[in-house]
């Protein structure tokens, strides 16, 4: 039986993108040994999407919330590097942030039906 979904986000600087997640979003962790840290992320969902050959893409992670303006201004009060602000993408309201030695990653709040907290 399929139990979760471990996500997993590369970085150039691991050390800086896990104390990113640890010190700033705050996320819980256990030490799976020498400093790896593992983050509980709270509830998931997963949508499947066509590949975009342009972006040669083919998985993508994205944070959601409730209130992007708020949750924006919060970062932003943390110190994270916002690249692209609130913008309306159809799907949901979405902005970008830097993951320190990690990358850009998206998070937005959806306008589509969430899967997350289905029983």
């Amino acid at each position: 039986m399929i139990t979760a979904v471990h996500t997993l986000v590369y970085a150039d600087d691991a050390d800086r993108a896990r104390n990113f997640f640890r010190d700033v979003l705050n996320w819980p962790s256990v030490d799976a040994g020498g400093g790896w840290l593992i983050f509980k992320t709270g509830p998931s969902e997963m949508g499947v999407h066509p590949t975009d050959h342009a972006l040669g893409q083919h998985h993508q992670i994205s944070l959601m919330c409730d209130d992007i303006e708020a949750t924006v201004a919060d970062l932003r009060d943390r110190g994270v590097e916002i690249t692209q602000d609130v913008r309306d993408d159809g799907f949901g309201l979405t902005a970008i942030f830097v993951v320190p030695g990690g990358g850009d990653m998206m998070i937005y709040q959806p306008r589509h039906p969430s899967a997350y907290d289905l029983a």
